[in-house]
């Protein structure tokens, strides 16, 4: 049986909702240090953009 597209996190809670999402970008928009951001939402660096 083939697994298809299933993905092996999917009981994982996402870590931000689309409101702390928005308030991240936000606040990465505003030239906040993005070592400080992801410690405060608990994400990578990696995945805050510019």
């Amino acid at each position: 049986m083939a697994k298809g597209k299933e993905t092996v996190y999917a009981d994982r809670k996402p870590a931000l909702n689309s409101e702390r999402i928005a308030h991240l970008r936000e606040q990465a928009a505003a030239g906040a240090n993005r070592t400080k951001l992801a410690k405060e939402f608990g994400i990578s660096r990696r995945f805050i953009s510019t």
